[in-house]
């Protein structure tokens, strides 16, 4: 077994910003982008656009990939600094905050909105992926037994399942050593979002009607229907979640043509295929089961036949949320670790690389920070979700807690910085109305899902 400092590896393998030489191009970035976004959000807008009605419903889609779309656009040219082209690159979104906002208190409350978010995300899919475990399960039973049966399962044994294997996923390096993995998850999430989209317009043939109302789902109090559409506000704000990484992910990126230039273009065709998507989800899923629309489509048994598809759908779904706490919890761990580096940058413990070989095995390299820390963040992910294991209710609190701060506020005030915009110009009067008008949906959302979670967890 070989130790390999850090300091020690070969000098043609890195940029001049001592990183590793990017060799992310627009498809891996659509794969990352797609791996973050088509995740577990996608289950829940059916039952997102059953709370909102037929107009509600769909406009909020196409409004959070509109807004979305902005964010991506603005925090993609505040990649490098000052020149958005030409500049001195950022590796984090919080490297970024302080060079353009320059202040300690808005770094750190970036850096714990960030952090807070991506461990949120990672504690969702834990939930998520136990459900979609345990539905393949209770879909076996359904098949044999009738679907009057009771096929009743935990979820502790699928989430500390999950968790086992995440710790062996969480010793990947870094992002740049996951586009493989990535692909992967994007594909999944193609399959299930497709399965769903075709068991919801079955249905709707096999109805012969359109189910649903203008209105939305009819509850005995106005309080009631505010609380769950302020849920499902969330929700839908969940579904779009990627701008807390999309510094990072464009720091896979190589150049030319410039990083901000291909991001744009990714950000755009991943926003696109994945409205395609969350409509023909959202909308047919409501449009099959009206009011009794279950909150996740796939294992929610609003659909029991083909068990088999079903079955495929939630693996899919399994295999695609392995690649998406990936994604979420990759930049985590790179903050960490990189301030390890520069706190004991003598240690042996936080920079030394051991090199394991196995015969007809790839190389192992270990590092002893990476193994203990990311094994204790993957089990702390996966305690929290045996707590809190409330599918809509986690999806639409995480939703409004990241969606101003980290999707609006920041990326307009850098915005404003990078393009010198003064106080009260044109475009400083717009994009400030933006951001007020999203901090008010921001807030409505947090209302509604905080009220959500503590009645699930009186219930």
């Amino acid at each position: 077994m070989a130790v390999l400092s850090s300091l020690e590896l070969p000098n043609g393998s890195y940029n001049d910003d001592g990183h590793q030489i990017r060799t992310g191009t627009l498809w891996t970035a659509i794969a990352h982008i797609l791996t973050a976004v088509i995740g577990s959000g996608v289950l829940s807008l059916a039952w997102s656009v059953a709370q909102l009605g037929w107009i509600a419903g769909p406009i909020s889609m196409f409004c959070f990939a509109m807004v979305t779309c902005v964010s991506s656009f603005l925090l993609s040219h505040c990649y490098r600094y000052p020149d958005p082209v030409t500049g001195a690159r950022h590796h984090f979104y919080m490297d970024a905050v302080k060079t353009y906002l320059g202040t300690r208190k808005q770094t750190w409350i970036c850096g714990f909105l960030q952090i807070l978010s991506m461990y949120g995300f990672g504690i969702a899919y834990v939930i998520t992926t136990s459900i979609s475990m345990r539905a393949i399960q209770k879909s076996n039973c359904y098949h044999k037994e009738g679907h009057q049966a009771p096929c009743t399962y935990g979820d502790s044994f699928y989430m500390l399942l999950f968790g086992a294997i995440q710790i062996v996923c969480s010793q990947i390096p870094d992002f740049r050593n996951m586009e493989w993995l990535s692909i992967l998850a994007s594909i999944m999430s193609f399959s299930y979002a497709s399965i769903g989209f075709a068991l919801g317009f079955a249905k709707v043939i096999g109805n012969r009607r359109v189910k649903g109302s203008i209105s939305g789902v009819q509850t005995a109090t106005i309080a009631q229907k505010v609380w769950k559409v302020s849920q499902a506000l969330g929700d839908i704000a969940f579904a779009y979640p990627y701008s807390v990484i999309l510094i990072e992910i464009q720091d896979t990126l190589k150049s030319p043509p410039p990083e901000n230039q291909t991001m744009k273009k990714a950000s755009m065709t991943a926003v696109l295929i994945t409205t395609f998507f969350y409509l023909c989800c959202g909308c047919f899923g409501y449009a099959a089961f009206g009011d009794q629309t279950p909150g996740n489509l796939l294992t929610g048994f609003g659909f029991y036949e083909p068990y088999w598809l079903i079955d495929f759908a939630n693996a899919c779904i399994v295999l695609h949320l392995v690649g998406g706490y990936q994604v979420f919890s990759q930049p985590v761990f790179a903050v960490f670790e990189k301030w390890c580096a520069e706190k004991v940058p003598n240690s042996g413990f936080v920079n030394n690389s051991y090199t394991i070989k196995i015969p007809q095995l790839p190389v192992l390299r270990i590092n002893l920070l990476r193994l203990c820390f990311r094994t204790c963040y993957v089990l702390s992910t996966t305690g929290l979700a045996m707590l809190f294991p409330y599918f809509n209710q986690v999806l639409g609190l995480l939703g409004a807690l990241n969606f101003w701060p980290l999707t609006i506020y920041f990326p307009v005030q850098m915005y404003f910085v990078q393009r010198k915009i003064e106080p009260w110009t044109r475009n400083w009067i717009i994009l400030q109305s933006f951001s007020f008008f999203c901090l008010l949906v921001s807030l409505i959302a947090l209302v509604g899902s905080v009220e959500g979670l503590i009645s699930e967890r009186l219930s």
